[in-house]
């Protein structure tokens, strides 16, 4: 090294080429990989979604802005906020936005209960037993395509007018899905697992609590969000039963008068319950069955 920096300063090479000189070539490609590392560093996706929702909204002002579209059809962001803050404190159709907002979330959420504590097991049986395979899988592959407004008047005509038929309808459109998401779970346990289980003198009800539902969880948590997706996109037609209150209730009506920001904003609230929801489920996907999101 010391006949190397000899010979450089020899050629009176400037001082930065002779320190870089005398620098190991490791070191030197482990500084180089660190700065194009730091250099090419990515957006996380966070603030990719965020720029996103901001360019969205930055084109809608602008189209309002500009009046491209009629306020009639297309009103400005400002004034969905400022109608937004009006039925929130004076109401819209004889009810604040609170109670809009909380009896269509109590409605989504009785018949999500009523999903979990009988599509889950139904999904269960459906993914260990031949024969319940064979009876029940074509029932529920029959009505789950029908779309919800097909077979509301039905429900209208045995349940009537009540609570009961808004949260049945919304339970049909949210067992499907959970219930399908259950039975792929279970097919999906490896029966290395349950034999081994077996071996070590596990009960059939031991089988299903510490092998079968923990494996099939990651399974069960996607079709929870499915069906809640189907269930909040239900929730307007379940309401057009004879409602008095109701986030979607609050939307037709104001869809029959033209009242295009209490629309857009009832769409925003249900949205924004929506993702609430979707996130605290993912929050429980990571917490609980950390693995589903691997690889």
């Amino acid at each position: 090294m010391s006949e190397l920096s000899a010979t450089l300063s020899a050629l009176e090479l400037p001082r930065e080429i002779l320190i870089q000189a005398s620098i190991p070539v490791s070191t030197q490609a482990s500084r180089r990989g660190k700065s194009e590392v730091t250099a090419r560093a990515p957006v996380s996706d966070r603030t990719i979604t965020l720029i996103t929702v901001f360019a969205l909204f930055g084109l809608w002002w602008l189209v309002s802005a500009l009046a491209l579209v009629p306020p009639l059809f297309l009103p400005s962001p400002l004034a969905v906020m400022h109608k937004f803050y009006a039925v929130a404190t004076e109401g819209f159709v004889d009810a604040t936005l609170w109670q809009h907002a909380s009896t269509s979330i109590l409605r989504v959420f009785a018949a999500l209960l009523l999903a979990l504590v009988s599509a889950i097991p139904l999904g269960i049986w459906i993914g260990l037993s031949r024969r319940a395979r064979a009876v029940f899988d074509p029932l529920i592959e029959f009505y789950r395509p029908i779309p919800p407004l097909a077979y509301l008047p039905l429900i209208v005509i045995w349940c009537g007018i009540g609570e009961l038929s808004k949260v049945l309808l919304i339970y049909l459109a949210i067992f499907a899905p959970l219930t399908i998401a259950t039975v792929q779970g279970v097919r999906r346990v490896h029966p290395q697992r349950l034999l081994s289980a077996r071996s070590l003198g596990a009960s059939r009800w031991q089988l299903i609590r510490f092998v079968v539902l923990p494996s099939a969880l990651p399974d069960v948590l996607t079709g929870v969000r499915i069906g809640l997706g189907v269930g909040w996109s239900t929730l307007v037609a379940a309401e057009l039963i004879a409602a008095t209150c109701g986030l979607g209730f609050m939307i037709q009506s104001a869809a029959q008068f033209l009242v295009t920001d209490v629309v857009i904003m009832g769409i925003l609230v249900i949205a924004l319950i929506a993702s609430i929801f979707e996130f605290g489920i993912r929050w429980l996907q990571r917490q609980y069955v950390p693995w589903s999101e691997q690889g």
